[in-house]
């Protein structure tokens, strides 16, 4: 059976923004070593998917290289294994003009000549930029099983957040009966008046329909080339069997647990929300799972060094993860996330924040409730997350619970 992975990776985030000033949602770094980028990656390699093709379009610099650097099988050329990077590059000029992609349906359909190349009997399209962890090929075989034309991932979601999803109604067989993108008044699941049924945005597509649905869609006037918005609810309207997939059944090697951790780290809150997560005592999203492995870029950097040990000048990290490079020089490190060849330097400290790479935390200064971007030097003395009015006088974006950003290379006077 031949499948094709797409990853669709060309958002803006701008609501992560100024983390996505100068790169796209996808290559916002993550969890100490990783881009949001690399668990979706990561989810079709571990499920044997191993053609991948991953469309980029806004700000992409950032996320090329770190693809080009960190996801290669090796050094051999092999047809079937490749990771490689779709820049939006109008390809389908002659026929629509100078245009970018026009939406998430779009950036396939302009794309359409990869699967001819490939000829896949099926095609996943996940998003990339959640964060989670998912076995494909289980959703892969309730879609044969079920002789279905789609398949959508499906998450049982609270009510109240349910206008934000495509929303599903479903038969007894889970086969889907609705389709509403974005409702403003979502309707409830059957005996869960207070859950509706939302997409995730994964899905599976037998190819033939794939390309016949596009071809529909390209030459629909008013469309916004959306899947959600318009192929999925023209495709119902057709008669096409499109299949819902019970996330919450996906199994995962070595995790005991049901596999409920799906996130939208779409906004500066959720993602230190999240990051927050991987260092407590028990994270409902285990990183270390060995029969789950999650790579990434991979970068020799040095390991990790705490120094000092005299009174109160003790490097220290506590609830923390560290990546390799860091030095923890007479600081203190609390309930943090550090990547990179970060530095605390003698007396300071940093407590619920998340600090990335080569960031310089001078001495007596004192971090609280922060994402600091990379390349940052909070000079000696200085406190970041203790007075709302002087860190936004500072330029600094401030959330409504108080989470200060301080955007990459940004210089203190």
């Amino acid at each position: 059976m031949r499948i094709l992975g797409m990853v669709l990776a060309g958002g803006q985030g701008t609501r992560l923004a100024p983390l996505t000033q100068k790169r796209s949602k996808p290559a916002v770094p993550f969890g100490s070593k990783f881009r949001i980028i690399d668990f979706a990656l990561n989810n079709f390699i571990n499920s044997g998917i191993f053609s991948i093709y991953v469309l980029t379009q806004f700000r992409a610099q950032s996320l090329t290289e770190h693809i080009q650097r960190g996801w290669r099988f090796g050094s051999v050329l092999l047809s079937d294994y490749f990771i490689t990077l779709v820049p939006a590059q109008m390809y389908r000029f002659e026929e629509l003009g100078p245009v970018w992609y026009r939406g998430t349906a779009d950036a396939i359909y302009q794309n359409m000549h990869l699967l001819e190349n490939h000829r896949p009997e099926h095609v996943a399209i996940f998003s990339g930029d959640h964060i989670y962890k998912m076995n494909v090929a289980h959703m892969l075989e309730l879609h044969e099983a079920q002789r279905a034309d789609i398949t959508i991932a499906a998450y049982p979601t609270p009510l109240v957040d349910a206008h934000r999803f495509g929303v599903m109604q479903v038969d007894e067989r889970g086969r889907v009966t609705e389709f509403h993108e974005k409702p403003k008044d979502p309707r409830p699941m059957p005996g869960r008046p207070d859950m509706a049924l939302a997409s995730m945005g994964n899905y599976i597509f037998r190819a033939k329909v794939l390309a016949e649905l596009l071809e529909l869609d390209a030459r629909s006037e008013g469309s916004a080339h959306d899947f959600g918005k318009d192929v999925l609810p023209r495709a119902l309207r057709d008669g096409y069997h499109i299949q819902t997939y019970d996330f919450h059944r996906n199994p995962i090697p070595g995790q005991s647990r049901p596999n409920t951790y799906w996130r939208d780290v779409g906004t500066l809150e959720a993602y230190h929300e999240a990051s927050m997560d991987l260092v407590s005592v028990n994270p409902e999203f285990d990183i270390f799972n060995a029969d789950w492995p999650l790579r990434s870029a991979s970068e020799y950097s040095p390991p990790a060094k705490f120094v000092h040990e005299s009174g109160d000048r003790v490097g220290r990290a506590l609830n923390s993860m560290v990546a390799g490079g860091c030095i923890i020089s007479g600081g203190v490190v609390r309930n943090s996330i550090l990547f990179r060849r970060a530095r605390v330097n003698s007396y300071a400290s940093v407590e619920r924040s998340v600090i990335f790479d080569e960031v310089d935390i001078g001495r007596h200064a004192q971090v609280k409730n922060a994402i600091i971007d990379k390349g940052v030097r909070v000079p000696p003395d200085t406190k970041v997350g203790f007075d709302v009015a002087q860190d936004r006088a500072r330029g600094f974006t401030v959330t409504d619970n108080g989470i200060v950003v301080v955007p990459k290379n940004y210089r203190f006077d």
